[in-house]
Order: C-alpha cells, then structure tokens, then sequence
C-alpha cells in the first residue's frame, strides 16, 4: 500500500522531468531553427569525427526539440508510452550534443549535464516507490 507521500514524491519527479523536457526540447527547436536559417551561426573551429552540414544539424536539433516536447506533455497525461519515449529521446540527444560539441562546447556541455536529472527522474516511478513500500 503507497502511502500519500509516496504517491506525491513520484508525481513530483514526473512533473520534473516533463516541465525539462519540455524546456529541452524547446532549446534544442531554437538552435535547430538557428542552424535551419542562418548556415553561418553555429561554424566547427576543428575537424571533428561527425561532419554534418550544419543544415543536417539544424534538423536533427530541431526534429528532437518537437519529440521533447511532445513527449513532455505526454507525461502530463500520464501517459507511460510518453515516459518511455521521453528517457529514450533525452538519452539519444545527449549523445547528439556530445557529437554538437565542436559547434557548441559550453552549450553542449550544459545540455548533456541537464539530460542526467531528466532520465533520472523519468526512470522513478511510482510503482517504484510501491514495491519498496511492499517489500
């Protein structure tokens, strides 16, 4: 039996995680809009092992920040597929700002170290919570 407390803290990690993937995902729709229309914005000071157009980033960027987005506001439904699709898509842009990072440095930096929080308070439930109550 889940206690009020319990039930509260496992909303409270999920309203979290949306409200930040919902900033998430707005950040990375403005740096793909940037990169979308001005190819001269975002230039790579070095060569780098991913060469995409800075045109190809601006999608990537921009593509994700919608499924962030979308995702976010799905977990406000209390829909478990949107949580899902949440830790998935925060994961793989954190690998994509490491990849941003000859473009961004500092920004791709703060975007990875904001990823962590977001899985982490996707990946508590509370399920979780009530099997620790139970057990």
């Amino acid at each position: 039996m889940t206690t009020y407390y319990d039930e509260s803290l496992a909303r409270g990690f999920a309203t979290f995680g949306a409200i930040m993937l919902i900033i998430n995902g707005g950040f990375h729709a403005i740096v793909g809009l940037v990169a979308l229309v001005d190819d001269d914005f975002y230039v790579a000071d070095r060569e780098w092992a991913f060469d995409f157009s800075v045109t190809a980033w601006g999608w990537i960027h921009l593509i994700a920040g919608i499924i962030l987005v979308a995702s976010g506001f799905g977990i406000f439904s209390g829909n478990r597929l949107a949580r899902i699709v949440g830790v998935i898509a925060v994961s793989l842009t954190a690998l994509a700002n490491f990849a941003w990072l000859p473009y961004q440095p500092l920004w791709s930096i703060i975007m990875i170290l904001l990823s962590i929080p977001v899985i982490w308070s996707l990946s508590v439930h509370g399920d979780d919570v009530a099997v620790r109550q139970t057990a």
